[in-house]
């Protein structure tokens, strides 16, 4: 294998704004009606909190992802490609370096799970100009279940010769390289309650008044003749979570890089452990709301457990780089430096070039509380970003 260049962040032609892409959300529409859920829960019975977040967010009709677009200042929710250029840029430089690393494989996929309105791609691909070889050699591909969002990305990124899949499995056969940002937050958890008797899954179902209402399973976690995982020791009504469905994605994931060769990057918000709190979360217009409230009319997230992710990734067989803070990994890939030539090319805009960079990488922001991990395949030496030997 080339041993790849040493990485020094280059100057990039400015584009865009500073603190986003100016793009806005369409009128939102009308809560869907909680019809269908009412009638499968007095069909069959209270649903797992995992299968209420997959109604809600999924529904072909009435699901939160498949109605629109709810990203930006005008919609529920900011993500990090929509505050600044600057963190697609540092992405693609993460991965023309990544690439060289590899042995620059080409044609590679260049693979994005989840992109919103196609800002991020869109931000990497342009970045891919500063390497003519790796432009050349990447084939843009974006896991997108929406019709709508599809909409968006392909006006996004007209330019560019991109495919759309809807699941990992259709990915092409090609080396990848793949790109999550604030994916797997949004993949539906179980939710465990201690009771006094032991831990019981904790459901959603009716109350007298047919409203939707937490409540918790009659038997014991797990339901027999299933085998009992270790579960911690916790006070009655404390609530843990499980995430089968990040373990899954993160198999496939390892499956597709050693399989075919390339390298995985998530970034998400989340904790590099597993702290017995009920993380999940209803956003509405840039605010709390309740979870159960209007289903399919709010985001629904929960806090990713990077330590998990992680442990998952090496028992694929997988060599990780991370967790990383989302600022130490930002500023390790010359987050200052690029504000500082961005501030320099608009000095009419370089405080809000440096709030964005602030609200990117600062600890009181979101430089703490999101996280960065790379999979990898074993043998790397190192990965820009992240401090340290992969292993």
């Amino acid at each position: 294998m080339t041993a790849p260049p040493a990485f020094v962040p280059p100057a990039f032609a400015p584009t865009g704004t500073a603190l986003g892409h100016g793009d806005t959300r369409p009128a939102s529409s009308e809560a869907p009606s909680l019809a269908g859920l009412r009638a499968r829960i007095r069909a069959d019975g209270p649903i797992t909190v995992a299968a209420f977040m997959a109604e809600a967010l999924l529904h072909p009709l009435h699901g939160y992802y498949t109605q629109g677009d709810g990203i930006g200042a005008d919609g529920d929710f900011v993500t990090a490609p929509e505050i600044s250029q600057m963190f697609g840029e540092l992405l693609g430089l993460w991965c023309i370096d990544t690439w060289h690393r590899l042995g620059a494989p080409a044609p590679f996929a260049l693979v994005e799970l989840g992109p919103g309105r196609g800002t991020l791609m869109a931000d990497i691909l342009r970045t891919a100009r500063l390497d003519a070889a790796f432009a050349d050699a990447l084939r843009p591909v974006l896991l997108e279940a929406s019709p709508a969002l599809r909409e968006r990305q392909a006006a996004r990124i007209a330019r560019h010769d991109a495919s759309w899949v809807a699941d990992l499995e259709a990915l092409p056969a090609l080396p990848a390289l793949i790109v999550a940002n604030e994916f797997v937050d949004a993949l539906p958890v179980h939710q465990l309650i201690r009771l006094d008797d032991g831990w019981h899954e904790r459901l959603v179902g009716l109350d007298p008044a047919g409203e939707l209402r937490f409540e918790a399973a009659a038997d014991p976690f797990p339901p027999r003749p299933a085998p009992a995982p270790p579960l911690p020791a916790a006070a009655p009504g404390t609530v843990m979570e499980l995430r089968p469905a990040a373990d899954a994605l993160v198999a496939r994931l390892a499956e597709a890089i050693l399989g075919r060769g390339g390298a995985a990057l998530i970034v998400d918000y989340g904790s590099t452990g597993a702290p017995l709190r009920d993380s999940l979360q209803a956003v509405r217009r840039h605010r709390r709301a309740e979870v159960l409230s209007a289903p399919g009319s709010a985001d629904l997230t929960a806090h990713v457990d990077f330590t998990a992710l992680a442990r998952a990734a090496r028992a694929a067989g997988c060599a990780i780089a991370g967790p990383e803070t989302q600022g130490g990994f930002l500023q390790r890939l010359g987050l200052g430096l690029r504000a500082q030539r961005l501030a320099a090319a608009r000095p009419d805009q370089a405080e809000a070039i440096a709030a964005a960079a602030r609200r990117l990488a600062d600890p009181a922001e979101m430089g703490e509380l999101f996280k960065a991990l790379a999979l990898l395949p074993p043998g790397i030496a190192a990965c820009a970003g992240f401090d340290g030997v992969p292993g």
